[in-house]
């Protein structure tokens, strides 16, 4: 029984990886480009959702709708002003400015609302009965809720139009301009739905963690980060599979080892990944031409 509990909470922990993994995943996908401020994403949605409920009593759907909007906005705003201009230069010099991102966001977000952490009400209360188990509504509505985005965003890349946009565009930029493809939106768009789906995941990890402060999408950013290139950077199945194989690894750590070795196992898994496969579970092997 308590190997299913363990399970469970990695499914719920490996569900915010997954959705959070999806925006690297994408925008690696479309730029290139390792958006390290994605993590500080979650920070902001996390502090707009808190704000607009603790200051304006906001009803929670509300407050998570309003909160997703703005984060999409910025993340549209951050491609616009700091990614945009570098977009011929080298990756490096992406790098670097994603960095500069991440670091300005958590300083902004320390002078705003300073560095003490606040408290973050659970918006899930109460237990779902499954079976003759009991379970937080927190956990089950996070799963839930996760696995339909997933699949809600494998059929938008797959059937709809700026799905198929987005995919040419991964594929070859030039190419997607001559077929008339306006690359610049696509790529706002892009960014837009990696931020939205930042600020889902950050709700529902103050959910279960109840604390925020401007540093908390560090650590959160990279575990995404490592379960992006678990499953493959750049594949969106693999994003999703990468996220929950990590949050499942990380549940056992702590139930049958030690809590304090959670983050070492999560990164140990990484170097594991780019020794051996360094492409990920899912991700594909490609030969560039020179």
């Amino acid at each position: 029984m308590a190997l299913v509990y363990l399970l469970i909470n990695g499914l719920q922990i490996g569900s915010i990886y997954a959705l959070v993994a999806l925006g690297y995943s994408m925008v690696y996908g479309i730029v290139k480009l390792i958006n390290f401020a994605h993590g500080d994403i979650i920070m902001v949605g996390a502090y707009c959702t808190w704000y607009l409920m603790s200051r304006f009593s906001f009803p929670a759907p509300a407050a998570v709708a309003a909160a997703i909007v703005f984060c999409a906005a910025l993340g549209v705003l951050i491609e616009k002003i700091a990614y945009k201009p570098l977009r011929n230069s080298g990756r490096l010099s992406l790098l670097v400015t994603a960095i500069g991102v991440s670091l300005l966001l958590q300083n902004v977000s320390q002078l705003i609302f300073s560095p003490n952490p606040r408290m973050f009400a659970n918006i899930f209360t109460g237990t779902v009965t499954i079976g003759d188990r009991q379970f937080s509504s927190a956990t089950v509505v996070t799963i839930a809720i996760s696995l339909i985005i997933m699949v809600g965003l494998t059929l938008l890349v797959k059937y709809t139009k700026i799905g198929k946009a987005m995919r040419t565009v991964s594929e070859d930029n030039e190419t997607a301009q001559l077929m008339g493809i306006n690359v610049n939106n696509t790529i706002s768009f892009t960014f837009a739905l990696g931020s939205g789906l930042a600020a889902v995941g950050a709700v529902f990890y103050c959910c279960s963690y109840s604390q925020i402060q401007p540093t908390m999408g560090s650590m959160l950013g990279l575990k995404a980060f490592v379960a992006a290139v678990l499953g493959g950077i750049g594949s969106l199945p693999g994003a999703m599979v990468g996220g929950l194989c990590i949050g499942v690894a990380e549940s056992l750590t702590k139930g049958y080892i030690s809590s304090k070795l959670t983050d070492a196992v999560v990164f140990g898994i990484l170097i594991v990944v780019l020794l051996i496969k360094p492409s990920g579970i899912l991700g594909l092997h490609r030969n560039e031409k020179v």
